[in-house]
């Protein structure tokens, strides 16, 4: 099927990983304690894939699928939107994590396209991201355990993060030297998702290692550290930028503590949220006013309260990692429901900005 789907039909598909948040973020909170509403249905333990997966997942291939412009494309985010709601609504591990994987393999037959297309290496990253997430969904249904499989995953959003941003680099290209260095940490961290779970003395330490190392290579090359001088939205993203790259660092310090992807030491959930909370989701505050226009065409006029939902994200995660580390349940509790209420800020802004930015429209035609 050729031709873009038209945008008033990507809505419902955003809708779909809208849900998947809000489910994976009431599932994090029960699982720290907290009172939340979730269906009967669900899982506690499907927080992860409905974050990373259903979420995660459908709205990084919604905006694949834009760019690619083919309907057949848009299939990766509806299978991945219904993996989330067969998760929520309880129908197992075996049919949330089929969708999912068949929404990922999609994706990776988009990602094949794109490369064809432009052969370069930030394509190469990007492809290489889903197919992170398609193996990590195959181990999943085949039976592996998540803790088996997140390396997988958050491979597929930090390389994804990793990818865009090397793509956004040709207005300072990286050096030669810098673009072979790059590639070797991209080789290094794929590898490290697999080692760590042989086993071996000390191969646990091969994915942690290479974030850092990708963490400084961005900190150096990303041109957020000449944008974070100029004003108003490019300013705000830069700040997204270079703080999510200092929480991708610190992510990886302490799983190199920990000796690694170690589920059973309390550093594990402080290392994995530093990364999927402080990273992840301050490219996604920093990227919104950017994505939420090109898949619904909607304006989204920047305004500077878009930094409260980013410094409580901050705050409530220092909260939580503290707590971690330092096993005092009640401030790791506090921090999560602050997470969750960055999340719900964010939202709330994004919608406001959108009902602004369509007010602000309307009156434009008037005139």
């Amino acid at each position: 099927m050729s031709g873009d789907l038209p945008r008033p039909w990507r809505v419902p598909l955003l809708v779909l990983g809208m849900v998947s948040l809000f489910g994976g973020t009431a599932a994090g909170l029960l699982r720290l304690g907290w009172n939340f509403p979730l269906p009967d249905s669900a899982s506690v333990l499907d927080h992860g894939p409905l974050m990373i997966g259903a979420f995660f997942g459908t709205v990084i291939s919604l905006e694949r699928a834009v760019a690619l412009g083919a309907r057949w494309a848009y299939g990766a985010p509806l299978l991945a939107g219904l993996g989330g709601l067969a998760l929520l609504a309880g129908f197992g591990t075996p049919t949330g994590a089929a969708l999912l994987a068949a929404g990922s393999l999609v994706m990776v037959a988009g990602s094949i396209r794109v490369y064809r297309r432009q052969r370069a290496l930030h394509t190469l990253t990007l492809g290489l991201g889903a197919a992170s997430w398609a193996t990590g969904n195959a181990l999943w249904l085949a039976g592996f355990g998540i803790p088996a499989v997140a390396p997988l995953w958050m491979a597929f959003l930090v390389l994804t993060i990793a990818g865009e941003r090397l793509e956004l680099s040709r207005f300072l290209p990286p050096s030669p030297l810098a673009s072979r260095v790059f590639a070797v940490i991209i080789a290094l961290l794929l590898l490290g998702t697999v080692s760590g779970t042989s086993g071996l003395p000390g191969t646990g330490l091969l994915f942690p290692a290479m974030l850092l190392a990708l963490a400084g290579w961005l900190l150096r090359q990303d041109i957020a550290r000449r944008t974070v001088h100029q004003q108003g939205l490019t300013r705000f993203i830069a700040v997204c930028l270079l703080s999510g790259y200092v929480w991708l660092g610190i992510g990886a310090l302490i799983l190199l503590s920990a000796g690694g992807t170690v589920p059973d030491s309390s550093a594990y959930g402080a290392g994995l949220h530093s990364i999927l909370l402080g990273f992840v989701f301050a490219m996604v505050f920093g990227h919104a006013p950017i994505i939420f226009p090109a898949i619904l065409g909607v304006r989204l006029p920047y305004h500077r309260l878009f930094y409260l939902p980013l410094a409580l994200l901050h705050l409530s995660l220092l909260l939580r990692v503290a707590g971690t580390l330092l096993e005092a349940a009640q401030l790791r509790s506090y921090g999560g429901a602050l997470n969750a209420a960055a999340l719900a800020l964010f939202v709330l802004g994004v919608v406001v900005s959108v009902a602004r930015g369509a007010s602000d429209s309307a009156r434009g035609t008037a005139r």
